[in-house]
Parts: C-alpha cells; sequence; structure tokens
C-alpha cells in the first residue's frame, strides 16, 4: 500500500465515505487549516516546557482530528462517524479558560508575539485557529456544517490559546505586554 497515486489526482481529493471534490472546495480549504492549526499546536508543545500546557495541547491536537474528520464528511453522512465534536469538548476548554483567567494580571494589556518561542509558537496556533473558524463560518453560510458546535469549539480554542501563551510569558517572568509600562523596557 502506498499514500502515492502514480498517476496524479488532477485537482481533486476523497472525503470521508468517498466522495470526490476540488481541492479548492471550501470543505477541503476548512478541513486543511484544522490540520495546519494540528502541526503549529505541535510546534508549540515541543517547544513549551510547562506540563499542564502540553497536556491542554495534546488534548487539542486529538479533538482537531475529530474536527477534522467531521469537516472532512459529507453533510449528510456525519452521523454515520463514531466521534463528533460535542459540548462536553467545548465545556472542557471553557473549564481551562476560566482557570488561567482567575490568575491576577493575566488580563491586563494585549500581547505582542514573540516575547518567547513557546509563546509565539501559542500565538501563531491562535492565529490559524482563527483562519480555521473563518473557513468553517464561511462554509456553515453554505449549508456544509451541520454540527454548529464546531464554531463554539474552535472560538474556545483560540480563547485558550492566547490565555496558554499569557500565562507561560508569565511563568518565565517575561513580559509580551502591548503597551509599555514607565520605567520598564
Amino acid at each position: 500500500m502506498s499514500i502515492v497515486t502514480k498517476a496524479g489526482d488532477g485537482g481533486s481529493t476523497k472525503l470521508i465515505f468517498g466522495e470526490h471534490v476540488s481541492k479548492a472546495d471550501l470543505r477541503v480549504e476548512a478541513y486543511g487549516t484544522i490540520d495546519e492549526l494540528n502541526s503549529f499546536l505541535g510546534l508549540a508543545r515541543s517547544l513549551c516546557d510547562d506540563d499542564s500546557a502540553n497536556a491542554i495541547l495534546e488534548q487539542l491536537q486529538r479533538e482537531t482530528f475529530v474536527v477534522g474528520a467531521e469537516l472532512a464528511t459529507p453533510a449528510e453522512q456525519v452521523e454515520k462517524l463514531k466521534t463528533r465534536v460535542s459540548d462536553a469538548m467545548t465545556a472542557s476548554l471553557e473549564a481551562h479558560v476560566r482557570e488561567i483567567e482567575k490568575l491576577p494580571g493575566l488580563l491586563d494589556d494585549w500581547a505582542l508575539p514573540g516575547a518567547t518561542q513557546a509563546g509565539a509558537a501559542l500565538d501563531v496556533a491562535r492565529v490559524v485557529a482563527r483562519r480555521a473558524e473563518r473557513c468553517v463560518v464561511r462554509l456553515s453560510h453554505e449549508g456544509g456544517v451541520p454540527n454548529a458546535e464546531i464554531l463554539r469549539y474552535l472560538n474556545r480554542v483560540s480563547d485558550l490559546l492566547w490565555l496558554l501563551g499569557r500565562r507561560y510569558e508569565m511563568s518565565q517572568h517575561v513580559s509580551g505586554a502591548l503597551r509599555q509600562v514607565k520605567g520598564q523596557k
């Protein structure tokens, strides 16, 4: 068995359950962006030396496979999937968000990406999550997303990634604050 088709694919690909679509199809763009997000989550995890953050990032990586599979399935066939994006997945992210938001000073300012390598990688993952969310919104406008929980989930992913980046920078005693405080560099 090989992943190489040997004949090329003429710019088309198969969705789950075998339907052929153009690689320019919005559905392919959406699940492809989820795949990209998964890779950036892995990069962030490889750069981050915080066990708690890494456990969350690994959870997100596993869950983005669920998101991608659901998006790679034609809307009329998603009921056939064994695992789908659920409100429990979103609730788990919201619990992490609530916990991190309790840290004093965390929400005092916006952040400039790049204060640390891990924080910057988390910010890149965050903006890819936002782009994925925009792709899924466009797909939902075409009726291609029967599970509205996917949008809620992706929105919470980007929130959580921003918070993880700021928490990591705080733990490293590095400020990536947007505004410089008088007397600080």
